[in-house]
């Protein structure tokens, strides 16, 4: 019952196509790899490899060669292995609840293998950088790209308000929320329209492979301590989840005249 509330199947991605190195990817660098680790937490509980990233932090400093070595030929050929699909799920209760006999009573901590993440990381950072060339996001998009967070909405907002107002017109502002947005991204739609924007197929390759071949194991009393599958969009807790979520919503921003659309 866990298992199908928290991660209730979703079509899944559309099947891979035949592995092949990549002509339009570029090797990847030390530089790149100690970026990514430098936004890697120490203190991040780690998945069911029980390796942190003080462990893959070290790596560089023995052996410079090892990471790029293991992860230049999975995004060169836009795979992401099953085998670093491998989730675990920490069920907590949630405080206050009368009973908890049915599945809403509880929340679920996602726990990713810290290795998966460094290299979605990677392909976040690439990624980025053909956000705005390839026009996949909002313009007055603000969080989830370096250099943009929601302090910068709130003040690209604040100013217009107070730019109309002394101009003596009247404004109204409209919040929307996308409920549950990462569990109903639909991967093929999201594939179609990287394809579509000219992203480089190696990074549409890497993230159709991301998305397929999930596995979680829900860890609670007497759980039965076995992977399952999953398939509900986008997984929580990685890297990469918020730039795809907010590249797959960028369609629903209308053009409404004398408006001002933050995303």
């Amino acid at each position: 019952m866990l298992q199908y509330h928290f991660f209730t199947p979703k079509p899944p991605p559309p099947p891979l196509l035949r592995l092949i190195r990549h002509e339009d990817s570029t090797p990847l660098t030390s530089e790149e790899i100690s970026r990514a680790l430098s936004k890697s937490s120490n203190t991040s509980t780690p998945g069911p490899e029980h390796i942190p990233y003080s462990v893959w932090k070290s790596g560089p400093r023995l052996k410079p060669s090892l990471l790029p070595s293991l992860l230049d030929p999975l995004l060169a050929h836009g795979f992401h292995p099953p085998s670093l699909k491998k989730a675990l799920g920490i069920v907590l209760d949630k405080l206050g609840k009368p009973s908890y006999d049915s599945p809403s009573s509880f929340r679920v901590i996602v726990l990713l293998r810290t290795l998966s993440k460094i290299l979605e990381r990677v392909v976040t950072a690439c990624l980025s950088a053909q956000a705005t060339t390839c026009s996949l996001i909002h313009p007055l998009q603000c969080g989830s790209l370096p250099g943009r967070s929601t302090a910068d909405a709130a003040l690209v907002l604040q100013h217009n308000v107070e730019s109309f107002h002394r101009l003596r017109y009247k404004v109204s502002t409209l919040f929307l929320d996308v409920k549950g947005g990462f569990d109903n991204v639909e991967s093929a739609s999201l594939l179609s329209l990287l394809r579509r924007k000219g992203v480089c197929p190696y990074l549409v390759q890497s993230v159709s492979s991301f998305l397929r071949d999930c596995t979680c194991r829900l860890t609670f009393q007497e759980s039965p301590h076995t992977f399952a599958p999953v398939s509900v969009g986008v997984p929580q807790g990685s890297p990469i989840s918020p730039l795809l979520f907010v590249i797959y919503v960028s369609s629903l921003h209308l053009q409404v005249p004398r408006s001002l659309i933050i995303s």
